[in-house]
């Protein structure tokens, strides 16, 4: 069964026990992860991540772990992310069960094309449920940052929303936890709602920092090896950590996944863009025609490596940063030929 995302809020949060299978599609990831968490806060549950690469090698996997009981007690939810159409097998054999004692979210990284069986199985079967999210204009990440905000105790001005979703790049998980920071700071509550003030997002909100912290992975995503250069340098003599850097560019690369996925479906790079806030169009514009989708999954990956490093190896984070990053640049430069 396929759901509008305007309607999908009040069915996720009091999921009818017979749907077994949630599915979220679509160009804006952060939009799908909220409504997969929907369900999960509804149901209280605990979530049970599998990569789709286990479910296409042991496709039994997801029917036996839906079907058994917790060792412990309490409510589960499995949880899929990336999926793709590797997973098609092991969710038929869960949609075949007579009942499941855990029910199964599964997000894909962009939109599903009309051909997909993911798709298919999934607005086909009565146990399950479909919402796609595309990418949301400014005005919608205005109006769902004014609805996560009344979830928490507060009431925003639109001025302020507007602020506070152009400081999160429009990214909703990361616009929630500032609001869920501010609500702490304020005694907020749904019981006790606030309005809140400009004041506290300017003493608690994404400050310049945040954008210090992102400009040497731009250069590095954009090819721009010697300006990348002079920033490592800069940053050296800065002390500036690593770790930040490392989350900041983890962060862009989340961002242009779905944006690539949608130039690669045949949309035009000014379309895809015009979902884009005003301040990162540029470096998005010069970024995005220089990374494959499959590149950008690549370059997670090993940033993800690089953070693990830092935090759990004796390495110098200064000099394992400036090598991933100079990495990146030549690929992108590269690219760019």
């Amino acid at each position: 069964m396929r759901l509008t995302r305007d309607k999908a809020a009040a069915t996720l949060d009091r999921p009818d026990p017979s749907h077994r299978f949630f599915l979220f599609s679509g160009a804006d990831n952060a939009a799908s992860r909220l409504f997969a968490q929907r369900v999960m806060t509804a149901l209280s549950a605990e979530k049970i991540s599998v990569a789709g690469a286990q479910l296409k090698s042991d496709p039994a996997w997801l029917a036996d772990e839906a079907a058994s009981l917790p060792m412990f007690g309490g409510a589960r939810l499995l949880w899929i992310e990336p999926a793709g159409e590797e997973i098609v097998p092991a969710l038929e054999a869960l949609l075949a069960l007579e009942r499941v004692e855990a029910p199964t979210v599964a997000i894909t990284n962009g939109s599903l094309k009309k051909t997909s069986g993911l798709l298919k199985l999934a607005e086909g079967s009565k146990a399950a449920i479909h919402v796609a999210s595309e990418q949301q204009t400014p005005r919608e990440q205005i109006g769902a940052i004014s609805e996560l905000a009344r979830k928490e105790g507060l009431t925003v001005s639109a001025s302020l929303a507007e602020r506070i979703a152009e400081e999160a790049g429009g990214d909703l998980i990361l616009a929630r936890l500032e609001l869920q920071k501010f609500a702490l700071y304020a005694g907020a509550s749904p019981d006790q709602p606030t309005e809140l003030a400009e004041g506290v997002v300017d003493a608690l909100g994404i400050d310049q920092a945040e954008a210090e912290y992102g400009r040497a992975g731009d250069l590095a995503l954009a090819g721009d090896v010697a300006g990348l250069a002079t920033e490592l340098a800069l940053m050296d003599a800065a002390a500036m950590d690593a770790i930040p850097v490392v989350r900041a560019l983890q962060r862009r690369l989340l961002m242009l996944a779905p944006l690539r996925a949608r130039v690669e479906q045949g949309q035009p790079l000014g379309s895809v863009t015009q979902s884009v806030w005003q301040r990162d169009k540029p470096v998005v514009s010069r970024i995005l025609p220089r990374w494959t989708a499959s590149r950008l999954s690549e370059a997670f990956q090993r940033v993800q490596k690089l953070e693990r490093d830092i935090l759990l190896r004796p390495v110098p984070p200064s000099a394992a940063l400036g090598e991933t990053l100079m990495q990146l640049a030549r690929v992108a430069a590269a690219n760019g030929r």
